[in-house]
């Protein structure tokens, strides 16, 4: 009886000791969490950049560098002009995260020239914190819309270009387009090669893709401390919620049925919020890697498309 108050004391202390340690594992694992979702958060919105290393010239392409703003917050933006002779239509390209206005993993370059050889003008320009332009975020389509849009701005000041509008892009470059094209009524027709339908569902499946990361539990610390760090709110980047104000305008979806990294799934909700799109299920195609797969087919999809596209300002 005279020791049971020392040995109760003794076990409350090592109780109370285990309740600490554990209080502070927790804490030390929370802190860890959002410290590693934090620094992979800041990594994915400041992709290293690429450079430039050819141009149209290499190809034989006659070619101007032309510089210009995006909408709204007035960034400086560099780009090549490829001008197909006596034509003022002109097709716009929008790169994919972490590439320049090449593309090299499509290639655009290539495509641009087949472009060109068929009487389109042709476009091509570094998207913020990419290339040579100015910036140093990348918001997944966020703030480059305003970029696209700027370059639509370029384009729609020169009668020479601006007879029908195109918007062609990749991956980001391509969920970008149709935002843009949504919301510029100038743009006559927008083609999107492996879109994303909507940046905060996808991201909520699949950013272990670019993370490197297990979902749980690092998801949800990264929406939450993401944000906080770089302004970057992807429940604001939503091609499917902008895709109804196309208003019956031309759209070619293209994706890769092999496609892992943003799966076909995401073009086929798209076609569903759009009837008016027509989607092109590419046979072994993986992530932007249509047109390698099978040139001469991509080609002839596109240029079937847009022998069908009028000037948006003749279809109301």
């Amino acid at each position: 009886m005279g020791n049971s108050k020392p040995a109760l004391i003794h076990r409350t202390a090592g109780r109370g000791r285990i309740i600490v340690a554990g209080l502070l594992v927790i804490i030390l694992s929370i802190t860890a969490v959002f410290g590693i979702s934090a620094y992979v958060g800041w990594n994915l919105t400041h992709p290293k950049r690429q450079a430039l290393d050819v141009n149209p010239g290499t190809s034989g392409l006659k070619y101007q560098n032309v510089i210009f703003k995006s909408r709204v917050d007035g960034l400086t933006l560099k780009g090549w002009l490829i001008p197909a002779e006596g034509s003022q239509k002109t097709v716009i390209f929008a790169h994919g995260y972490g590439e320049n206005r090449l593309n090299n993993g499509v290639p655009i370059l290539p495509i641009a020239r087949h472009l060109v050889d068929t009487g389109y003008n042709v476009l091509m320009f570094d998207f913020r914190g990419h290339g040579e332009s100015e910036g140093n975020l990348t918001s997944v389509g966020q703030y480059e819309v305003r970029d696209l849009l700027g370059a639509i701005d370029y384009v729609a000041a020169q009668p020479d270009l601006n007879e029908q509008i195109i918007l062609f892009g990749f991956s980001m470059g391509a969920s970008t387009a149709i935002m843009a094209g949504s919301r510029e009524p100038a743009v006559a027709a927008v083609i999107a090669d492996s879109p994303f339908a909507d940046l905060k569902a996808y991201l909520a499946d699949n950013l272990s893709i670019w993370s490197g990361l297990p979902n749980f539990p690092f998801n949800r610390a990264f929406f939450i401390i993401t944000p906080l760090i770089t302004g970057l709110k992807p429940g604001s980047v939503s091609p499917l919620g902008e895709i109804p104000l196309m208003n019956g305008r031309p759209l070619l979806l293209i994706h890769g049925d092999q496609d892992v990294d943003i799966p076909i799934a995401n073009s086929e909700s798209l076609l569903k919020a759009y009837p008016d799109a027509k989607l092109i299920r590419f046979p072994g195609g993986t992530h932007v890697k249509n047109y390698q797969t099978n040139p001469k087919l991509y080609l002839e999809i596109v240029d079937t498309f847009l022998d069908s596209v009028k000037p948006y300002a003749a279809s109301q």
